[in-house]
């Protein structure tokens, strides 16, 4: 390096040094107040994770954050400063739809810090069973996406088990055509989710039609299929490739550039309002006219603002259809809560599926 410029760099180095040793002590007496206020939990046996108040805890700081650092850094940061001080308590897991290297791990880390226990599982099938097992702490499962909508076994999850919603996360899916030598020589299949084949299906279709397309459980699975087997190739982000030492034939290959997939953080906590938040239900009404609108005059009623409306066939005779809806605020809102009230006195079918801080 040019002396020249190592001399101006020195005192800056050097002042960063201090800094971080000053951060750093910063962080360790964080962390003992942590355990203090772990204890206190201990006491009567209060949950380690409260998400409502980690979520106040990040809006303060990006609120009052003076840059230049951006609002997401503080928002990473602190999140494996808090998942870090969890872990002084107790070490939590989250299952995921696996193997390693899925979209769904990388939210699971991404909401729940680095120092959770990741558990890989075969389905979201068994993410939901872990975590309504207590082999998991929490899961973290796919629930729509930008393109290719509502993912439905999720949602026919929410229906039938216990677990319940503590958390969203909204993740950009970027999706590459991989193999393992870089090239398609050879290769006969293209494997990937089944969603994940819809979000590409036209670029697909226009650069490589002789493909066959084949659907696996995640991109992931489909990735370390194309490790060791030539003939495939993968539709996976970079953390497969990266586990998988997969090369890269195309990058950014899904049809919408603006491509995301929001994600449902599930557990088996109630939470707290956070001051932003969302609550969730799953609705039936009876088989008559007008009823739907009947259902929904409530929310309108009480000036509760509704972000999401997804019908599903319903698997009884007794409805057509369920109905699952987001809204704005906590259900122990006054207003979320006399919309609640009213919307369950009239429904066919009622089920909170939770109220959580919003994304």
């Amino acid at each position: 390096m040019d002396e020249a410029l190592l001399k101006q760099l020195q005192p800056l180095r050097e002042r960063i040094d201090a800094i971080d040793v000053e951060i750093l002590g910063l962080l360790n007496e964080r962390a003992r107040t942590a355990q203090h206020v772990g204890e206190i939990k201990k006491d009567v046996n209060g949950p380690v994770l409260r998400p409502e108040r980690e979520a106040q805890v990040i809006r303060r700081l990006q609120q009052h954050n003076p840059g230049p650092l951006p609002a997401l850094a503080v928002s990473a940061i602190w999140t494996e400063v808090m998942s870090a001080c969890r872990c002084l308590e107790k070490q939590g897991s989250v299952a995921y739809l696996g193997p390693q290297g899925t979209f769904s791990e990388h939210a699971a880390f991404s909401h729940f810090g680095q120092s959770v226990q990741g558990i890989p599982c075969a389905s979201i099938d068994e993410v939901f069973r872990a975590v309504e097992a207590g082999r998991a702490d929490f899961g973290m499962v796919p629930a729509e996406n930008s393109t290719e909508g509502a993912v439905s076994r999720t949602l026919d999850l929410l229906l039938t088990t216990s677990v319940r919603i503590i958390g969203e996360r909204a993740m950009p899916i970027r999706h590459h055509l991989l193999t393992s030598s870089g090239t398609l020589d050879g290769v006969t299949s293209v494997r990937a989710h089944p969603q994940a084949l819809a979000q590409c299906q036209d670029w697909l279709t226009q650069n490589h039609p002789h493909l066959a397309r084949e659907s696996v459980a995640s991109n992931a699975e489909a990735a370390r299929q194309a490790s060791i087997d030539p003939t495939i190739a993968a539709i996976a982000g970079e953390p497969a490739a990266l586990m998988w030492q997969l090369q890269s034939v195309a990058a950014d290959i899904q049809d919408d550039p603006h491509n995301r997939t929001r994600f449902y953080a599930i557990g088996r906590l109630e939470t707290w309002p956070s001051g932003s938040d969302k609550t969730s239900m799953i609705l039936a009404v009876p088989n008559r006219a007008g009823a739907v609108y009947q259902m929904l005059a409530p929310l309108a009623e009480n000036g509760v603002s509704m972000t999401r409306f997804e019908s599903r066939p319903a698997r009884t005779a007794e409805w057509e259809y369920f109905f699952y809806v987001d809204i704005e605020g906590h259900q122990l809102a006054p207003q979320v809560a006399s919309a609640l009230a009213a919307l369950k006195s009239q429904a066919a079918f009622f089920k909170v599926l939770g109220s959580y801080p919003a994304a």
